[in-house]
């Protein structure tokens, strides 16, 4: 296999091939070698991923949002570390959520910038969050994530605006209806936290750990430091959460009093009954008993811009 040549996954975010045709004429107007494969269904990325890597491909460009990043590094971490490191990671944003893109400055619209930035190959390495825990099965288990996980109101709303957004074409709507939606859901939930020396042991509206901005909830965070930020949101009433979800559209999330912020090298979820968990934008089962989260420094090759 040629080392320069990319392997390109497709993941569709609709049933039109517009885009898909826009990115494979810019490829081909730079004169980019590439391998283009595309998945039928979430459940398919890592296989393809897989496959990429045992057939030599060292660049690997996922056109997707943040959940197909997430089932690309799971794979990539699958592999041998000698192997991994010989690996680049690159992103098209294409995604329902494109929130660590956005982190790098790669836009949804601007395919020619995002092309010519991943021909240049400029490469960081960056951290992965790790959440570890046990399965209804009793199994012990982890998964990766490059943006966040939220646990509790925000994870059941990141959840009904993928489906909304899925629906309605609408970032913004979406949202708006996802907003709607939450007034008929649960709005606390009973957590035992431990977050460095601190100790939590109280109702919780909702929990962000993020290696990245973390959907504007953790927006200090960088994947280079070997750290999480965490964003906690106490309980409040119902004009507060709506003050703090437009302070968390406006980038002034950290701003409202019932957020505490936290750095940290490991978060101890001790309990967390019923509250749902978003790994990187996707729902994931809701883990049984305890579980941590941890990060794991510099593990993927990512390529940023110039």
């Amino acid at each position: 296999m040629n080392n320069d040549r990319w392997g390109i996954l497709y993941c569709p975010k609709g049933r039109g091939s517009k885009q898909r045709e826009k990115i494979q004429r810019v490829l081909d107007e730079k004169k980019v070698q590439y391998d283009f494969v595309q998945s039928e269904s979430t459940d398919s990325v890592e296989r393809l991923v897989s496959m990429l890597i045992h057939n030599g491909y060292k660049t690997i460009v996922i056109v997707g949002g943040d959940s197909a990043l997430n089932d690309a590094v799971n794979c990539l971490m699958k592999e041998e570390k000698l192997v991994r490191d010989t690996i680049a990671l690159g992103v098209i944003p294409n995604g329902v959520m494109n929130d660590f893109a956005r982190y790098w400055n790669f836009k949804e619209g601007n395919v020619e910038q995002t092309v010519d930035w991943l021909m240049k190959h400029r490469v960081r390495q960056v951290d992965l969050g790790c959440i570890r825990y046990t399965n209804k099965k009793g199994e012990q288990c982890h998964r990766y994530f490059l943006n966040c996980i939220n646990i509790g109101l925000l994870a059941d709303v990141m959840n009904m605006r993928k489906q909304t957004r899925s629906l309605l074409g609408s970032r913004t709507l979406s949202f708006i209806v996802s907003l709607f939606l939450m007034i008929f859901h649960r709005m606390d939930y009973k957590m035992h936290l431990k977050i460095n020396s601190d100790v939590i042991n109280r109702k919780v509206m909702t929990m962000c750990i993020g290696s990245g901005p973390g959907y504007g909830q953790t927006p200090n965070a960088v994947p280079y430091n070997g750290m999480v930020d965490v964003s906690v949101v106490y309980h409040t009433g119902i004009l507060q959460v709506f003050a703090g979800l437009w302070l968390l559209i406006t980038g002034r999330f950290l701003n409202h009093r019932s957020v505490h912020p936290y750095r940290a090298r490991e978060v101890v979820v001790e309990e967390a009954k019923h509250a749902l968990v978003n790994v990187d934008g996707r729902l994931m089962d809701t883990p049984e008993g305890a579980y941590r989260v941890d990060v794991e420094q510099e593990v993927i090759n990512f390529l940023i811009p110039d």
